[in-house]
């Protein structure tokens, strides 16, 4: 690209960002909204409720995939039809169905409306099936202009029109004796045709004459009440499910939790943003601030994409946005230090830019697709949580690509080309091409690799010792249970709360919350139903006059979810890991490179195991996501010393490998250090600010990282070492035999 272009996209590209973040912040008047007001929030920060439900059915294939579409289109009827807006029908899985309801706060009657199997039907009062709600095409509402107030209007289809004929015409010469007892307890009416959801009766309206048309209307004097006539007309119009459902799964979060948490969270983002700005600055000189505009704009095109996408921000995937800026500043550090590598060897900055941004491009790239494969498993495999963080993380580690071939590389090539900063000073470098800020290690990690292997044995037998004998803290969403938060106005003794619910043997743990410990938190392994929450939850609300909006948060797990959990976990590592040591394969043309990447790999869940065995910390959901994230991290920063070493062969065939090897991760270890602590400087604010909810993502990234960065400088080169030295040495003896020389007696060489 010539210099003009060059200038005339950097001058857009500055206007752009400029432009870009005042939209962000202010929006434009009327026109335009804010980035805060245009992303869509999932239920964690804007409230609501979730549940996931399972279809109890032994179809399989085709068969299966049909029942659950249906499923999924009762369903969402159901959920229109109670106004619910932005509500989600997904399936997940084979045969699970998630239903998200933003903003409904009385989570007993929506879980009941929606959860109910629902086979609908119409009986004589004989008990005499007429019609199922196959044969309810629609239902809707309306004012009764004769009687007053509202009536119910069903159409029906084809089929179902002439059933309900034939039904009419027996109930209404009243000769059918009546057997079947309303919602009230009372005996029906041998004129009426009972509809009833789940052999629960909801209505039982009496006829007069056959109807023969293909609508039908349910009148009362005086009308119904709005609200009776909405709820029994939606009930009607959700039809019939073609499998019962269970509620395996689902969760109650109020707004305000959320809310709190999401400011919380963009105020720990801004700091810990902030803190890498000046860090690279410090660090990096006018490289550091060519860095910080590409960072700034990496973050408006990953949220302006989010928003484009119409994807849904959850508190995890805040978490995956502000670990994919620590991974976004990494491919500028690999840039940065091979551009003063090649300053250092004399060269001109001009041509240092072009060789040192040609040399990291590859690695650049290599190591985004290693961190981008666990996030794409990630994604396939993990619930409706994790997606969000898997799908940001994606989201980033592309942009983050983007941003380092396209604005970085323009910026740094304007630099050297101009008179003014293409001088060694504005790129952190003395004149006699030695680094202002020197840091150049010479440790010998061949000589020590067996220390760093006890180190890492050690901690990892003593830790699965005490997971084995201790045994791990699993969360209520592995073993199953319930989790009930609730806001009790002041601080109460958890004994007495224990003995208000000691008639539901719930054997509770329950400790305190929220500020001055206003609020308690239960915990039971018992999954408990709707119904039997909502006991509990009226038990403690009597005993200490609370108002029905004290539940906080509530979450339900059945004993099935964990199993999966653990399934899906474990299968989620064993893909990513093929995947990676098969790309690694292809692009190092050797199965020794992966192979000392996925034991780094194993390492590394290890340790992040080993330290939830010894403090004791909860093992849930989040957990699976984060480990990994570790292992995409892990593999990025190995897979970059792997580069380092596979270019040195090319140049120092002569080198002993042992040598060969510890220059490599010298070469490197600035840029490992420098990676990990701007990304541990994003996450930290973040988990000290924000709730528990984010830190249980952000704790075995915590872990993750100080392990990824000890396990990819300290034990993958070492172990390819030790994986290559054998054959070194076969080929070694093979040309020693090769090339001996003998003397015969008479001193011939022959």
């Amino acid at each position: 690209m010539r210099k003009g272009r060059k200038k005339i996209f950097a001058v857009l590209i500055v206007i752009l960002l400029i432009a870009g973040w005042f939209v962000s912040i202010f929006g434009l008047g009327t026109k335009v909204d804010n980035l805060g007001k245009q992303l869509k929030y999932g239920l964690d920060i804007n409230g609501g409720v979730y549940v996931l439900l399972e279809a109890d059915t032994d179809a399989q294939g085709t068969e299966l995939t049909k029942i659950m579409n249906q499923t999924k289109t009762v369903l969402e009827n159901r959920v229109n039809a109670m106004g619910i807006s932005e509500a989600t029908v997904s399936i997940e899985g084979n045969n699970r169905i998630r239903v998200e309801m933003p903003g409904v706060e009385d989570a007993e009657e929506a879980i009941d409306q929606i959860g109910r199997t629902a086979q609908l039907r119409f009986y004589l009062a004989n008990g005499e099936l007429a019609l199922t709600g196959d044969g309810v095409r629609d239902s809707q509402i309306g004012t009764d202009t004769e009687h007053g107030g509202y009536k119910i209007t069903i159409d029906f289809t084809s089929k179902g029109s002439d059933l309900f004929a034939d039904a009419t015409e027996k109930a209404a010469t009243g000769q059918v004796d009546a057997t079947v007892y309303d919602e009230n307890g009372s005996l029906v009416d041998p004129k009426a045709i009972v509809i009833a959801l789940d052999n629960e009766v909801i209505s039982a309206p009496t006829v007069q004459e056959k109807i023969s048309s293909r609508s039908c209307e349910i009148t009362t004097l005086g009308g119904f009440p709005e609200s009776q006539a909405s709820s029994l007309s939606a009930l009607i119009r959700g039809g019939a499910l073609p499998a019962n459902l269970t509620e395996v799964n689902s969760s109650v979060q109020t707004a305000t939790i959320g809310a709190n948490a999401l400011n919380l969270s963009v105020k720990a983002g801004i700091i810990g943003v902030a803190i890498v700005l000046i860090l690279m600055l410090v660090a990096y000189g006018l490289l550091g601030f060519v860095a910080d505009i590409a960072l700034l704009i990496y973050i408006q095109i990953v949220l302006w994409t989010m928003v484009g996408l119409g994807s849904v921000l959850s508190l995890p995937g805040i978490a995956g946005i502000i670990l994919s800026i620590g991974i976004a500043v990494d491919s500028n550090v690999i840039i940065f230090t091979r551009i003063r590598e090649e300053i250092s060897k004399g060269k001109s900055i001009r041509v240092a830019v072009d060789t040192g941004y040609q040399a990291a491009l590859s690695t650049v790239i290599d190591s985004q697709t290693t961190t981008l494969i666990a996030a794409f498993v990630l994604y396939i495999f993990g619930n409706t949580a994790i997606k969000g963080f898997a799908l940001t993380l994606m989201i980033g580690t592309v942009v983050s690509i983007l941003t380092a071939v396209f604005i970085t590389q323009i910026f740094i090539s304007l630099l050297a080309e101009s008179k003014t900063f293409s001088k060694n000073s504005f790129f952190g470098m003395n004149e006699d091409g030695t680094r202002k800020i020197s840091f150049t290690p010479n440790f010998k990690f061949m000589s020590h690799r067996k220390i760093f292997y006890a180190i890492s044995a050690v901690i990892i037998i003593v830790g699965l010792m005490v997971g084995m004998i201790k045994g791990y803290n699993y969360g209520i969403d592995f073993t199953g249970g319930t989790m009930i938060q609730m806001d009790m106005g002041k601080k109460v003794s958890i004994e007495e709360v224990k003995d208000t619910i000691k008639e539901y043997e719930l054997e509770p743990t329950i400790v305190y919350a929220g500020e001055d410990n206003t609020q308690i938190v239960l915990k039971t392994i018992k999954a408990l139903k709707t119904e039997d929450r909502a006991d509990v939850i009226k038990t403690i609300e009597n005993e200490y006059g609370l108002k029905g909006n004290s539940v906080i948060a509530s979450e339900q797990f059945g004993p099935t979810v964990g199993k999966d959990l653990k399934s899906n976990a474990l299968k989620s590592l064993t893909i990513a890991g093929i995947c990676m040591l098969i790309y690694i394969r292809f692009r190092f043309k050797t199965w020794k490179f992966g192979a000392a990447a996925i034991a780094g790999l194993v390492h590394d869940v290890l340790i992040t195991l080993t330290m939830y065995a010894l403090f004791g910390i909860s093992i849930n959901n989040p957990f699976i996501a984060g480990i990994l994230t570790v292992v995409g991290y892990s593999i990025n920063d190995t897979i970059v010393i792997f580069d380092r070493i596979r270019e040195n062969t090319k140049f120092f065939k002569r080198k002993q490998k042992e040598e060969l090897l510890d220059t490599s991760i010298n070469q490197t270890l600035s840029r490992s250090i420098m990676t990990s602590l701007t990304t541990l400087i994003v996450i930290i604010p973040l988990y000290i600010m924000a709730g528990s909810e984010l830190r249980a993502f952000l704790i075995p990234l915590i872990i993750g990282i100080v392990s990824g960065t000890y396990s990819s400088v300290c034990l993958c080169s070492p172990l390819y070492y030790d994986i290559t030295k054998k054959d070194d040495a076969s080929r070694y003896d093979e040309h020693r035999t090769k090339t001996k020389k003998t003397r015969t007696s008479d001193g011939i060489v022959k």
